[in-house]
This record gives structure tokens, C-alpha cells and sequence, in this order.
């Protein structure tokens, strides 16, 4: 496939047309000078755009106009001409060499993506559609750059105390990304149905991530931190209490308004709770039926235009047109308006989680059903 021109396809008429170039200087020029310069680069330049076939063609093409030239200009009765012609032999040799080269390097890297993927999945499958009585949409997207497993992580769990929500971003990609993403949501999969509260089972993880990075060599270890929001809906759906330690704001979308819902109190990222000795309590969310909570990590909010301006989902009213507004449409629509906003390759992964819970009720209990009331329990 082309490389290049994948984004661009305008751009596969490069070589083709720096060699109708060559050939009209050629034509419009005096015996003694040549373009046969731009036809090898054509050629080299088409190994490295265009698909084999493409590479291969555009060096036919080269050649057979290249030696039509030289008889044209009666160049061919003397050495001058010949070298002209081994020139662009070369070139087309070279492009083609090239074109095999960076295809076993395209091969290489997609078996590594899929090997990557295939990693990812296991770390975090799917969630359930429906986890109690919330509805639940997920998306999970590599980044572009490399083909290594990403820090992203999240899980859902119904538990007695309603359903608890995990999104978190591990420090670094790769194997070890992999590790303490596992050490993480194993940990919040177990102490999710036995800790009360979602503050202290935010410790608890912290706790884990602690044992867990002992493994690890002193240099890793101090660089070590984990960025995680801690989220529960109680099975009435009345309230979505909430713990952030470090992590990017959730957003709340009801009546096609988004709001975001930054900590009343700032907290550190796990791994760095000792560094402080005071815990931000739980911020408490009225829910109202048709609510969405949105949850995202750092490559959505760090997405940026070529320009370097940062994306804002709370100001984008995209994410909230529709109707209905569900999990699927939002996740739909912010992955849609993050590739918008970038306009080529990210450098982060992007997980992205939705919620809505099904309970039919009441209103928010403020009465507002317009804006989001906060509060710490």
C-alpha cells in the first residue's frame, strides 16, 4: 500500500510529474544539458511513496522516456548518453530496493501492533453493555506513533455498594506499562466489593501499587505514578460520588449541556499519595435520568491542533446533540471530533469511558436539572 500518500493521495503524483518536469526541460533545452538528475530522484522518491507496483511502474516509465530522450537529442551515439540511461537503472534499482526494505519494516511494525493490540485486549477487555442499572459504552485507541502497549486502563464492577468505575493512566508504554495496568485493575477488581468507601479504596490501590513497584529497580521506582479516578453510582442512580487523584476531570452531559466536574479538592496521582498527607474526600454528583457521565485520559485533553492548542471536551457541544444522548453517541462523537482537532497522527493512546444509569426517578434533588450540584460527603 502507499505510505505517504495514505493522508495525502494528491502527493502519489509526485514522481510522474517531477518526471513530465525533466521531460520538458529535456525537450526545451539544448542538447548539452539534461534533467536526467530528476528523473533518478523521481524514481527513488517513488520507492519510498508508492506501493511496489507503483515504485515499478513509475521506474518504467522513467526509463522508457529517459531512453526516447537520449535518441532524441542523438545523444545515445556517444558514452554521455549511455551513462544518462545506467543512471536511471540505478535509480529504479535503488527505489525498488528501498520500496522492499520499508514494506518488511510496514510488516514488522503490524505484526508487533497486533501483537500489541492483542495484549491490550487481554489487560482490558470489553466492558458489559449493562453492569447493574448503568449502561456502559467503552473505546480504547492507540496511539499512532509506535506500536507499544499503552498506560491506559480502565474497569467497571457492580459491588454492594453500587458500581464502581476505574480510569487510570500508568506512567510509561511497553511491558511494564502492562505490568502495573494489571497490578491496578486486579487490585480495584477485588478490594472494589469489600472497601466502603471509594476514598480508602483508593488507598487501597495505592497500597498494591506500592507492593507491586518493589519489583521494579530504584530509578523506576522513583519515577514511578499512576493517575486514577475512582467513580460510583449508587443502585438508586441518585448520586455519582467521585475521588480523583490526579487524573483528568470527568464530564457530566445532561440536557444537551456538558459540564466538567473538576475535584473540590486536589488530590496526587497513586504512588505519590506520600508525599502529602491530606486525601480529597468524595465529591457527590445528583444524577438525573438521562444523565451521562463521560470519562477520559490525557489523550483526549492533551490531544492538539497542528498548532499546538489543546483540545476541551466541556466546550465542545458536539459530545451532547443527538437524540437521544447515549454512551455510544458521545464516545462516537468525541473520538470523531479528537481526529478532527489533531488532523494526522496522535501521540497518546485515548481511553474513553461512558455511563448513563437506567433507574427511572426523580429529577436531581436540587431541582435544577440544568447544572450539577457538588459537593464532599
Amino acid at each position: 500500500m502507499d505510505r505517504l500518500t495514505a493522508r495525502r493521495p494528491s502527493w502519489r503524483w509526485a514522481p510522474p510529474a517531477l518526471i513530465a518536469v525533466a521531460a520538458c526541460i529535456d525537450v526545451t533545452t539544448p542538447a548539452v544539458y539534461t534533467a536526467a538528475p530528476l528523473v533518478a530522484a523521481a524514481c527513488v522518491l517513488a520507492g519510498t511513496m508508492l506501493s511496489l507496483r507503483g515504485a515499478m511502474g513509475t521506474g518504467v516509465l522513467a526509463l522508457v522516456l529517459t531512453v526516447l530522450l537520449e535518441w532524441d537529442s542523438g545523444r545515445l551515439a556517444d558514452a554521455l548518453g549511455w551513462t544518462e540511461v545506467v543512471n536511471v537503472v540505478l535509480a529504479v534499482a535503488l527505489g525498488v530496493d528501498v520500496n522492499l526494505m520499508l514494506e518488511h519494516r510496514d510488516r514488522r511494525v503490524a505484526a508487533a501492533r497486533s501483537v500489541a493490540a492483542a495484549m491490550q485486549r487481554a489487560v482490558l477487555p470489553a466492558p458489559p453493555r449493562e453492569i447493574g442499572p448503568v449502561r456502559v459504552a467503552a473505546r480504547y485507541e492507540a496511539a499512532d506513533a509506535e506500536a507499544r502497549i499503552g498506560g491506559d486502563a480502565y474497569a467497571i464492577q457492580d459491588t454492594p455498594y453500587g458500581v464502581r468505575v476505574l480510569i487510570g493512566d500508568v506512567r510509561g508504554k511497553g511491558v511494564e506499562a502492562v505490568s502495573t495496568t494489571a497490578t491496578l485493575i486486579g487490585a480495584f477488581r477485588e478490594a472494589a466489593h469489600y472497601v466502603p468507601d471509594i476514598g480508602e479504596l483508593a488507598a487501597r490501590l495505592e497500597d498494591s501499587l506500592e507492593r507491586e513497584s518493589v519489583q521494579h529497580d530504584d530509578d523506576r521506582r522513583t519515577e514511578e505514578f499512576t493517575t486514577a479516578l475512582l467513580a460510583e453510582i449508587d443502585h438508586g442512580c441518585r448520586d455519582l460520588r467521585v475521588v480523583n487523584r490526579g487524573h483528568p476531570e470527568p464530564y457530566l452531559i445532561r440536557d444537551g449541556r456538558i459540564t466538567a466536574l473538576p475535584p473540590t479538592t486536589p488530590d496526587l496521582p497513586l504512588g505519590m499519595g506520600h508525599l502529602s498527607d491530606i486525601r480529597a474526600r468524595p465529591d457527590v454528583v445528583p444524577l438525573s435520568p438521562g444523565d451521562v457521565v463521560l470519562f477520559v485520559t490525557d489523550g483526549v485533553t492533551e490531544a492538539r491542533t497542528p498548532d499546538g492548542v489543546f483540545y476541551d471536551p466541556g466546550s465542545d457541544p458536539r459530545l451532547a446533540a443527538g437524540e437521544p444522548v447515549t454512551p455510544d453517541t458521545v464516545l462516537a462523537a468525541l473520538e470523531d471530533a479528537v481526529h478532527r482537532w489533531t488532523g494526522g497522527p496522535r501521540d497518546d493512546d485515548m481511553a474513553t469511558l461512558a455511563l448513563t444509569p437506567r433507574c427511572p426517578g426523580p429529577p436531581a434533588r436540587d431541582g435544577r436539572a440544568d447544572r450539577p450540584v457538588r459537593g464532599n460527603s
